[in-house]
């Protein structure tokens, strides 16, 4: 991707939560870029922080340190009503599970408008009808379900849905939060395919979070791999796939399946173990190891890895 533009900034972000007296860092010290009209993947497992991740850059979850800049502006903290507006309209958010994110009670012809409403996006009814036939059709579904209700969907038509009602506010940014995890296997490619074609058609720029590094190697410009609230590894999709450094990353690669059963029975599954790394003298940081490909580790670490890539 030449003549990058920087959409969305993400410096030193940490996030914390409070129960009580006690403090739990979910995020620290996480720092990435994502270019206008790229899709960036953020990669790890439960509790990893990636969604805390996306809801802080949606507003949802509060920052405790760093900065998330969108369009050269700072959107983290206390920000004014018109920019706040902006975020709101300008970041859409698709959610894991289509079943708890649609209102029951709610048409869907209400759940789809409910931005439009809000920003009074829209001339008149006929307008905003038009509008939501519209998004029903960019999707995949027909202009005729707006007048039913969400458990009248199976899960991959819900999703659907969810879709729409965040492309609906014509957005720049769209953050989708594990939006096939939930969903049948037949449906999950169907999913995938739609949001490619909508990215292609509206401009749009994805950050996409997932547990399965399979599901992103074929729709990510970029892959960022978080462990634990930590980065550890940020490279091109097949850079990362092809020469992964960080033994976290190894671990999660080698858990994907291989659909040849005599290839899959002799491969080796690698177990990561976090005691492996040394921290208490020699500290870690964040280092770029070849160009746009970067691991966390310390020196001793970095030198190992820049041998592996020699060899």
């Amino acid at each position: 991707m030449e003549n990058k533009e920087v959409l969305l900034e993400v410096k030193d972000l940490q996030i914390t939560f409070k129960n009580g007296r006690r403090e739990f860092v979910a995020v620290d010290d996480v720092n990435f870029e994502i270019y206008r009209g790229e899709t960036f993947s953020l990669v790890g497992e439960s509790g990893s922080g990636k969604t805390t991740i996306g809801r802080a850059i949606i507003r949802i979850n509060p920052t405790t340190k760093g900065e998330i800049i969108f369009n050269g502006k700072k959107i983290n903290g206390k920000i004014d009503k018109k920019l706040d507006r902006e975020v709101i309209q300008k970041i859409q958010m698709i959610f894991q599970d289509p079943m708890a994110s649609l209102n029951e009670r709610a048409k869907i012809d209400y759940i789809i408008s409910e931005g439009l409403y809000n920003f009074h996006l829209y001339k008149d009814e006929e307008d905003r009808k038009n509008k939501v036939e519209d998004a029903l059709k960019e999707v995949g579904l027909l202009p005729e379900f707006a007048s039913r209700f969400p458990h009248e969907f199976s899960g991959g038509q819900r999703q659907r849905i969810g879709i729409a009602r965040a492309l609906i506010m014509d957005p720049e940014f769209v953050i989708a939060d594990e939006p096939i995890s939930a969903l049948d296997v037949s449906i999950r490619a169907q999913v995938l395919n739609l949001l490619n074609k909508l990215k292609k058609e509206k401009n749009l720029t994805y950050l996409f979070i997932a547990h399965d590094l399979s599901v992103v190697r074929f729709i990510s410009d970029r892959i960022a791999v978080i462990h634990k609230g930590r980065i550890v590894e940020l490279a091109d999709s097949e850079e990362l796939f092809l020469h992964p450094l960080h033994p976290y990353t190894k671990s999660l690669l080698s858990a994907v399946p291989i659909p040849d059963p005599q290839i899959e029975k002799q491969k080796k599954l690698l177990v990561y173990d976090p005691s492996m790394h040394d921290y208490s003298v020699n500290k870690p940081s964040w280092v770029e190891i070849l160009p746009g490909h970067f691991v966390y580790g310390n020196e001793e670490e970095i030198a190992g890895y820049r041998k592996e890539i020699n060899d």
